[in-house]
């Protein structure tokens, strides 16, 4: 079973969740509605949010990966994605995925899903390791189009 957690503040996170709940087969939730209980339910997670201040989660992620911690992930796979903007925030893009990958790995989850920084254009981020984004980021606000590719090569990728 598969279920897409989502901290969003504008709705942007929110409608790409529901975009990866769709083509993954996955339920998806609010990370306000997120507890251990719902947790013990699912093998795979995708863990989504977009980045505020200076590459921060979403605010309400911070509760959430009390929950992530308290739960434990142990045998569970995750994988992240997130939502930035590049052009204003191109300093800290996508950045807030590292904190929640860092999340489910001190919870115990295998972490799976890197994704070649290459194909971006950004100043920075601290979601690039070794060349590669922890995870899946994405740009709505500037590259709608790319969008939907960036999440079927993705999850072709994930093959979960």
């Amino acid at each position: 079973m598969k279920l897409v957690v989502f901290g969003s503040s504008t709705g942007m996170c929110e409608e790409i969740a529901g975009k990866i709940a769709e083509k993954a087969g996955a339920d998806c939730i609010n990370v306000t509605d997120l507890t251990a209980e719902k947790l013990s339910g699912y093998d795979t997670l995708f863990l989504g949010t977009s980045t505020w201040g200076a590459g921060e989660m979403q605010d309400d992620w911070y509760d959430g990966v009390k929950v992530l911690k308290e739960a434990g992930l142990s045998g569970k796979t995750v994988a992240i994605f997130g939502c930035g903007d590049s052009e204003s925030y191109s300093d800290t893009f996508c950045g807030g995925m590292k904190e929640l990958h860092d999340a489910a790995v001190d919870a115990g989850a295998k972490v799976v899903g890197t994704v070649d920084a290459s194909g971006y254009t950004y100043d920075d981020s601290e979601a690039v390791v070794d060349g590669k984004f922890v995870g899946l980021a994405l740009d709505d606000v500037n590259e709608p189009e790319k969008t939907d590719d960036r999440i079927d090569a993705w999850l072709a990728q994930l093959a979960l």
